[in-house]
């Protein structure tokens, strides 16, 4: 079933995430991998039960210097608590955000890190260090979509407060776990899931339904590693 727009503009709550500003602008978001213990292997509901991560300190990254080559493919593949999502960058759509993503993955920005909030039906969005909602790289990108652009069951996309301008994004992304999220065209294109949906569609049931819209996971969703494959 479709948000509402009024409640989709809550998801802007997508922005719970903090990305930071414009093109040029140092937001607050973060680096520094550290140990995420896992308890066990037994599987609960498809995913194993892993323990918490410590969160990481906010901001500290640096802004990738170059851009990706436009005629490659680039494979981001994060391997989850729940098993591996696969993500095809759009660096054509998204030149900024898609080499920011990567550069970010190549250094463990993103490893041990955790779905900090999870919408059944809706999203599930990650890339937060802190887990808070709030951090991120220290900095921004920005590429604004085309008018007309939709959000359909697994478009990665970028998250942003409502406050900052269409197509930021620092570090957090979501994944559209619904046939049509519905939102307006103000979130930057990361990419699509190319593998993993039905992990994707897995972690998409963890979220509590009593907490609505801020999306409390049930379990911690940990993503243990994400690595960048170039062909």
């Amino acid at each position: 079933m479709l948000r509402p727009t009024a409640v989709l503009l809550c998801a802007l709550a997508l922005g719970l995430a903090a990305c930071g500003g414009d093109d040029d602008d140092g937001g607050g978001e973060s680096k520094q991998p550290q140990g995420s213990a896992k308890v066990d292997q037994k599987p609960s509901g498809g995913c194993a039960d892993v323990a918490q991560p410590k969160p990481k300190p906010d901001g500290g990254a640096e802004r990738p210097a170059q851009a990706l080559d436009p005629d490659a493919t680039y494979d981001v593949v994060l391997e989850t608590s729940c098993g591996d999502i696969t993500i095809r960058l759009d660096q054509k759509a998204s030149p900024k955000t898609a080499a920011s993503f990567a550069g970010l993955a190549k250094a463990g920005f993103f490893d041990d890190t955790v779905f900090h909030r999870i919408v059944p039906g809706f999203v599930i969005q990650g890339g937060d260090p802190t887990a808070t909602g709030t951090g991120g790289p220290g900095y921004s990108t920005r590429d604004v979509p085309p008018a007309g652009t939709t959000y359909r069951k697994g478009t990665v996309a970028m998250a942003k407060t409502q406050t900052e301008p269409r197509g930021t994004a620092g570090s957090q992304f979501y994944v559209v776990t619904a046939p049509d999220a519905g939102l307006p065209p103000d979130y930057a294109l990361l990419g699509k899931v190319v593998k993993g949906q039905d992990v994707v569609d897995a972690i998409g049931e963890l979220g509590d339904p009593a907490s609505g819209e801020a999306g409390t996971p049930l379990q911690p969703v940990v993503i243990e590693r994400a690595t960048v494959r170039e062909s």
